[in-house]
């Protein structure tokens, strides 16, 4: 059975979008593996199924017809991805399934708010971080460093750092102790302070392996930033560089994050899962949790 697709990424981090509006797929974390291996498959940082709030809960949630079900490349489930939703949306609005404006889409941290018009930067109000002191140590490259404790609807372990090199090539997972602070895993950035509202970054990602961006990842530098300082009563707009180009990340004087920067679709087509969809599936068959409820995360 044919299953539409596309390709596509926000600056390079790039992800593959599979509809499924009726939740019919079979998505097995092999098939994600599969899709995401650079030499065999389409190659991605992720994949993104589409799927109708309606099909998953018999209702759509709220305003939010739309559900993205996101893979991590090594087939683990992910809550949250910023890049990957405003690539999301991209595609919906390109594809004529959402019209162009604002939009609310479901995820497993809860249902966020975008802008997403027809062509130029795509936005995400993202969920209030949280910042912990706790102790947590990250090494790498044979260097250790401190750590801040971001959740940002997914983990991450912040270190602040003079030279994006020192960690190294970052070809196997940095290494953070102790070993209970992140039971699930986590994405590590390592953040140079440009100037006070310009940040550089690299990221290695929970289950991907180093990226050439990450939107949470920005977030959580940035919330990490602002740990530091004093509240603000006025917006602070940050510009985050990496690898694959250039983030916006807004905070609002009551801490709450906003994501912007471009998402492109490169191609779009159709692929063949053999055995991997059913006209009968009712829902997720794979352990996935389903749409949550209106405000979560």
């Amino acid at each position: 059975m044919a299953v539409p697709f596309a390709k596509g990424h926000g600056t390079e981090n790039d992800f593959i979008v599979l509809l499924d509006p009726t939740n019919r797929l079979r998505l097995s974390a092999a098939d994600v593996i599969a899709l995401c291996d650079r030499r065999t498959g389409l190659g991605a940082d992720g994949v993104l199924r589409a799927v109708r709030t309606a099909a998953l809960t018999g209702t759509p949630v709220s305003d939010a017809e739309w559900f993205m079900d996101y893979r991590n490349p090594d087939g683990s489930l992910g809550a949250m991805c910023g890049n990957g939703i405003r690539l999301l949306a991209r595609y919906l609005g390109a594809t004529g399934r959402v019209p162009a404006g604002p939009l609310v889409l479901a995820t497993r941290a809860g249902t966020r708010r975008l802008a997403a018009p027809q062509s130029g930067d795509i936005s995400v109000e993202m969920s209030w971080p949280d910042v912990s002191d706790r102790d947590v140590t990250v090494t790498a490259g044979g260097h250790h460093w401190p750590a801040l404790q971001v959740d940002i609807g997914n983990p991450h372990a912040v270190v602040f750092v003079n030279d994006l090199s020192r960690p190294g090539p970052l070809l196997t997972p940095p290494v953070v102790t102790p070993q209970d602070a992140y039971p699930h895993g986590v994405s590590v950035e390592f953040v140079r302070e440009l100037s006070p509202y310009h940040l550089s970054l690299r990221v290695h990602e929970r289950g991907a392996g180093e990226t050439r961006s990450c939107g949470t990842g920005a977030c959580a530098a940035v919330a990490a930033v602002l740990h530091r300082r004093n509240p603000s009563p006025r917006p602070q707009i940050f510009t985050v560089d990496s690898p694959g180009g250039r983030l916006t990340v807004t905070a609002a004087p009551d801490g709450a994050l906003t994501l912007a920067g471009p998402a492109e679709i490169a191609v779009q087509g159709a692929l063949h899962l053999p055995g991997r969809t059913d006209p009968s599936l009712g829902g997720e068959h794979d352990g996935g949790e389903p749409v949550p409820h209106d405000g979560a995360g």
